[in-house]
């Protein structure tokens, strides 16, 4: 039977459909999956099952190629002028922020190694509709990025045989800045791209491992010839008199703003998660592969912060291509450096572009086995045992943007999104340990992350908007000891409902709790703009769910595909361990 012809088989249907909508929203925008049904009967709306084919190293490999691409190459540059050298600890503390991250989504994974990723964490835990607005959140993402990365392609390459990226792109007049560049180059990355990831994961895998080798080898070189050939005195010293000098110019709140900026740089570790699906051993596999990865790329990213600011006092590095910029205003006859590193800047841009592809079409291929989109995005392919359908549509819609759509005017709300659904993950795995549906009273770890969130809200709104002296000291100072009260209250008054079988985040819940602090305090520095822009992209997704998702996710329970969950389904460790391991 084919669902959805209820509510979209005729327009009668339809206006039908959207009297009921109050009532249908009210069923279905909080009902809840389970790790069992997500892991058997959900995921068998796929037809094909994908293949168990990736280890540690590949996640590895993939989580070093997904977020060592370009991005280190330009972001670095603009976080340097507003951390200095201490640019160096904006990379440690958006790292550290990443990890307490991966360690959520690990949990996540280990327990339930299906290809949502974020969007199934949050459906068996807070709801239909809070997965919805993270799943679109997810996939405009990647779309958005890899469109832009795929465009930085062409600029790098171009550098690389001299010759300028005017002739490589058609400029078509009377279309606004950001959009007038059409980029065919950039179009034909993408869908040979799109061909590999639909032929095979495993394929994809080697190609990613062999690309992500040499790009790693070129940051190397860039790390070696930084240090030989920079000065320690720029670590302390501007390069013009009227600008402050020392480690710290700006002082701390360059520093978080600096961490902000390049935070972009470790988007990519959760595509990982999305392959969970795939992985032989998902219990000693993926927390390795997950966050091996981003303290490898944390250490490399603060090593080649380092070798720049040796480089160049921090005031005269260059915004758009700080590396190679800094290789040609250093001295003469270390021109020929600055093409190295458009060769490695390239190669980390193929293996980003591979890695994140593979992540969008599988997150759109979980969302598509929940109904909230046509269900012909989850069909796997049998021959390949890849999401063959979703992998080719989201490979044609990212080149349709690729094609003449600027990196700078996606990079803000791909940042915002990002940070989102990372708060949301942390949400969610504390939920997930404190609440068993139906068993378990919620409104204890509800307020606890309600105030949690509202005392971070104000710490950040206290640090960006107050003027500075001893009241913004104290009030970021009660900020501080009330939200370490909240946590410690709650952690010791509130017990946990179920401990994770295989793999669980450590320290709980104050680990998560700190990502939940980082990842707001994080989202504080954008301005009003890239508020009023996520705003608008949010408000555009509710309106998808309520005069579509809804309806088709209400037919397919009808159907009997989906059903409306009260409670957790308990699964004997047997029965758990079994489905792991199909």
């Amino acid at each position: 039977m084919e669902n959805h012809s209820s509510s979209f088989s005729s327009p009668k249907a339809y206006l039908r459909a959207l009297a009921q909508t109050p009532t249908r929203l009210a069923r279905r925008a909080g009902s809840i999956s389970t790790s069992y049904d997500e892991m058997s009967r959900v995921r068998a709306r796929s037809g094909a099952h994908m293949q168990k084919t990736l280890r540690w190293f590949d996640l590895v490999g993939l989580g070093l190629g997904g977020m060592v691409g370009a991005g280190v190459f330009v972001t670095t540059g603009m976080a340097a002028h507003y951390a200095g050298p201490a640019v160096i600890l904006s990379y440690a503390i958006a790292g550290f922020c990443a990890l307490l991250s991966a360690f959520c989504y690990t949990e996540f994974a280990v327990d339930m190694p299906v290809a949502g990723g974020a969007f199934s964490y949050l459906r068996v835990t807070f709801g239909e509709f809070a997965a919805f607005i993270t799943g679109a959140n997810l996939v405009s993402e990647y779309v958005m990025s890899n469109a832009g990365v795929a465009r930085s392609f062409t600029l790098y390459s171009g550098s690389i045989i001299g010759v300028s990226t005017d002739k490589w792109r058609l400029t078509v007049p009377g279309l606004p800045d950001g959009y007038n560049q059409i980029d065919f180059v950039a179009v034909a990355v993408v869908l040979i791209m799109t061909v590999i990831i639909c032929y095979s994961t495993r394929e994809s895998s080697v190609v990613n491992m062999v690309l992500t080798a040499l790009h790693i080898t070129f940051i190397a070189f860039v790390i070696i010839m930084g240090f030989w050939q920079g000065e320690w005195k720029n670590f302390t010293k501007a390069g013009h008199p009227e600008n402050p000098s020392g480690f710290f110019p700006h002082g701390a709140q360059g520093v978080f703003h600096g961490a902000s900026i390049v935070y972009v740089s470790y988007i990519g570790y959760d595509a990982v998660s999305t392959m969970a699906e795939e992985v032989r051993d998902p219990v000693k596999d993926i927390p390795v592969g997950v966050s091996g990865s981003v303290v490898i790329v944390t250490l490399l990213y603060i090593l080649m912060a380092a070798s720049m600011s040796m480089l160049l006092p921090y005031d005269m590095i260059d915004l758009v291509a700080p590396f190679a910029d800094a290789f040609r205003e250093k001295s003469e006859g270390w021109e020929w450096v600055s093409n190295v590193i458009g060769v490695g800047a390239s190669f980390g841009i193929l293996t980003s572009l591979l890695v994140s592809m593979l992540g969008q079409a599988r997150y759109m291929c979980v969302i598509g086995r929940s109904c909230v989109v046509p269900s012909w995005f989850a069909r796997v392919h049998p021959t390949t045992s890849t999401p063959v359908n979703a992998s080719a549509f989201l490979g044609i819609l990212t080149a349709a943007i690729a094609l003449f759509t600027d990196l700078n005017v996606l990079l803000t709300l791909v940042s915002m999104g990002t940070l989102f659904v990372y708060y949301m993950v942390a949400n969610a795995v504390i939920y997930r340990r404190y609440v068993t549906v139906g068993t378990t009273n919620p409104w204890p770890t509800l307020s606890f992350l309600c105030s949690f969130t509202i005392t971070a809200i104000l710490f950040t709104l206290t640090w960006k908007f107050s003027p500075t002296g001893k009241l913004k000291a104290f009030m970021l100072s009660a900020c501080g000891v009330i939200a370490l009260a909240i946590l410690q209250t709650f952690h010791c008054m509130v017990p946990q409902a179920r401990k994770p079988e295989f793999w669980g985040v450590p320290l709980m819940p104050w680990i998560p709790s700190i990502s939940i602090f980082l990842n707001i305090f994080l989202l504080g520095s954008f301005d009003g703009g890239a508020y009023a822009r996520f705003g608008i992209f949010s408000a555009l997704a509710v309106l998808v769910y309520v005069f579509y998702s809804v309806h088709a996710s209400f037919d397919a329970e009808e159907d009997g595909f989906l059903g409306l969950k009260n409670s957790e389904i308990h699964v004997e460790p047997k029965e758990t361990v079994d489905l792991i391991k199909v």
